[in-house]
């Protein structure tokens, strides 16, 4: 029964809510973190090798917070770890990736007009580039650069920008993006995993034992985070950009892309600085305005394919197996009387400059590669077309319905 696709949806669905919520977790954590090491101050009557404190009200509740940059004279028993936000945002972030962009490749992840992949091939590149990543920033941080951070920031940037370009050479818009958001995150739960926890907890131990901690542990993890504290809005970004054409579906994505980590760390550096100083460099909320301003202006240059360009286009096995289905006429008028005005190359609603979700279902093989969609938007459901633009029966929807399971019942 191909409603199976819908209990795929719902995990889908479900994995991604999990996704959401522990991201707001880590990304909670790691803002309160980093703006509470900044606001810590030194004080007169402070404790015995403490560095800063503060106190702050929340809840009800009073909260001194005092930071030691050795042990004290007493800790307390407990000790809590904030990494699981990290390791849990990662683990259903990557399930999520292999729901959506592995099982579901043909449509999502493979581009046939940028690369003649198979599946395999993009799932390889998909699963490899996050490692390698990984390992090249690695090695980075643990060479003489680790002394120079600026220009370590500098060169994982030209990294990402060339990450960025890359899998816009061989993935689907939405692929690209959401993998060079894939990428970062990777590296910073890498980060979290087996530079920041380790020797934090090198230092707790040496701290327990009495003996004064190596600092060099505290630096390596102190640069790691601050990297992820830079890198956390652009990855927000480019796990939303899939939900806007305008992000992934131009010429230019991959510049947009590029463009949003520097936006990142304009923000950031304000916020940060603020933190720590009273008042943060108002230049920054200028040079973001000018950032985003030139991504506008490069969201606006239209795709390049055609509707001449997608019909001359040789169908692909996933989607020939739509096509030649029995049902598949009447489908495929059904859809293009209902939902091409809006989902073409030029739409004909008025106001609308893109497709939504630069989903386009003008040609055969467009609506072909995207049979589930449509099974699940307006087959089953009656989510699209929208009920204040085309008031869509329910034969037609029947007919969208039975085309699909026509396929799938022969699978």
């Amino acid at each position: 029964m191909y409603d199976l696709a819908v209990m795929w949806d719902w995990v889908a669905f479900s994995i991604r809510w999990l996704h959401v919520i522990t991201a707001m977790a880590w990304i909670g954590a790691s803002f309160y973190f980093i703006a509470l090491d900044l606001m810590l101050k030194p004080a007169p009557g402070m404790p015995e090798g403490a560095y800063g404190e503060e106190w702050e009200v929340h809840g009800g509740g009073f909260y001194h917070t005092t930071k030691y940059l050795v042990a004290p004279e007493r800790m307390p028993e407990h000790l809590t770890w904030h990494k699981w936000q990290s390791y849990a945002t990662w683990l259903s972030g990557a399930a999520l990736l292999m729901i959506i962009y592995w099982v579901g490749g043909e449509l999502y992840l493979l581009d046939a007009t940028k690369a003649e992949l198979a599946l395999w091939q993009g799932i390889l590149i998909s699963g490899g580039s996050l490692t390698i990543g990984w390992l090249a920033y690695d090695a980075m941080c643990k060479s003489k650069l680790s002394d120079h951070p600026t220009v370590l920031m500098l060169l994982l940037f030209v990294i990402l920008v060339a990450m960025s370009w890359g899998y816009n050479q061989i993935f689907t818009g939405r692929a690209a993006l959401l993998h060079l958001g894939a990428f970062t995150a990777t590296i910073m739960t890498a980060n979290v995993f087996f530079q920041i926890m380790p020797n934090q907890r090198i230092v707790v131990e040496d701290l327990k034992a009495g003996r004064t901690p190596d600092a060099k542990y505290g630096k390596i993890a102190k640069v790691r985070s601050t990297h992820n504290n830079y890198l956390t809005l652009p990855v927000v970004f480019l796990m939303l950009s899939n939900h806007y054409p305008l992000a992934f579906g131009t010429e230019y994505a991959w510049i947009i892309a590029s463009l949003i980590f520097l936006t990142g760390v304009t923000i950031r550096h304000y916020f940060n600085t603020m933190h720590k100083t009273g008042t943060g460099p108002h230049w920054t909320w200028g040079v973001t305005v000018l950032l985003m301003i030139a991504i506008a202006w490069l969201s606006s240059v239209r795709p390049t394919e055609t509707w001449e360009d997608a019909e001359a286009r040789d169908l692909t096995p996933y989607e020939q197996k739509f096509a030649s289905a029995d049902g598949f006429e009447d489908a495929y008028n059904t859809i293009l009387g209902n939902c091409s005005m809006c989902h073409a190359r030029e739409p004909a609603w008025e106001n609308m400059q893109w497709a939504p979700k630069g989903v386009y279902l003008e040609t055969v093989g467009d609506v072909a590669q995207h049979a589930s969609q449509i099974y699940l938007q307006a087959g089953i459901s009656h989510a699209m077309p929208p009920p204040n633009a085309i008031q869509m029966d329910n034969e037609a929807r029947e007919t969208i319905i039975a085309w699909v399971r026509e396929v799938r019942a022969g699978e």
